[in-house]
């Protein structure tokens, strides 16, 4: 693999996915979509792991999104495949089996927003802004953003960021609910660091039951959410993790776990 995306491991059970086009706003070319495509079927063979960031190289862009000089000289056809396949790629970091966060170190707008949407979480940057824009350039999020942004803000929210087509700084994403925390971009890496580094040092197959539960329930109703988290707790009661839990707990130590 070139180093279009690097991961690196921050700490055990711990990586730290980077997408590595500074240059060109780290904005989403087809050699850049295959290699996160790469990446994330390297992160689904390692069961070590227990939790994914995702970041962009330098501090100007998250993602920009699409790479729109790419598309300069695509066709109709060849546009709709394109977005297709951002679509999917987009799907697929949705699907990583582990916590997911998005650092939003730079601008996400289009595209870029529409991967950090994908993630279970979003930590972003005080000096950055977020944005689906598309409608600007007179097309619309392509790759999920409005359904996943509809879904995590609400639909009057996500409608008038959609229609507007205004990006939106971090203290409003905040206060809309499109990020979970922000931080001084001095800071911004290290603190999602320790955040990642918090969750993986829990029960390996607690936090993908916990993953699968709550995004498959939020698509159902309550009676048939609450029965898919009896059934995926079944699957924590016998393992060696929560006969660990349960003995560190006594012992007033930290758990060891191993995912078994």
């Amino acid at each position: 693999m070139s180093e279009l995306v690097t991961l690196e491991e921050v700490e055990n059970h711990v990586l730290l996915m980077t997408l590595n086009r500074p240059e060109a706003a780290n904005a989403l070319s087809s050699a850049l979509l295959d290699e996160i495509s790469e990446s994330v079927s390297e992160i689904e063979n390692r069961k070590d792991i227990r939790a994914v960031l995702i970041t962009g190289r330098g501090n100007k862009a998250f993602c920009a999104g699409a790479d729109l000089k790419e598309r300069a000289g695509m066709s109709d056809e060849d546009v709709i495949k394109t977005v297709e396949k951002i679509g999917d790629t987009v799907r697929l970091i949705e699907q990583i089996p582990v916590p997911t966060i998005a650092v939003i170190n730079g601008v996400a707008f289009g595209g870029g927003l529409e991967l950090a949407l994908a993630c279970d979480l979003r930590i972003m940057s005080t000096s950055t802004k977020v944005g689906l824009t598309e409608t600007s350039l007179a097309i619309i999020p392509g790759a999920g953003g409005t359904q996943r942004l509809a879904r995590l803000i609400g639909v009057g929210k996500a409608k008038a960021m959609i229609y507007s087509a205004r990006p939106v700084e971090a203290e409003r994403a905040l206060s809309l609910g499109l990020v979970e925390f922000i931080h001084e971009p001095q800071f911004l890496l290290q603190e999602a660091k320790d955040f990642a580094c918090t969750i993986g040092r829990n029960g390996p197959i607690a936090l993908r039951q916990a993953k699968k539960a709550i995004n498959y329930g939020i698509e159902t109703d309550l009676t048939t959410g609450l029965e898919f988290e009896r059934l995926c707790y079944q699957k924590t009661i016998p393992t060696k993790d929560r006969s660990e839990g349960l003995e560190a707990f006594k012992e007033k130590r930290k758990p060891v776990y191993k995912g078994e």
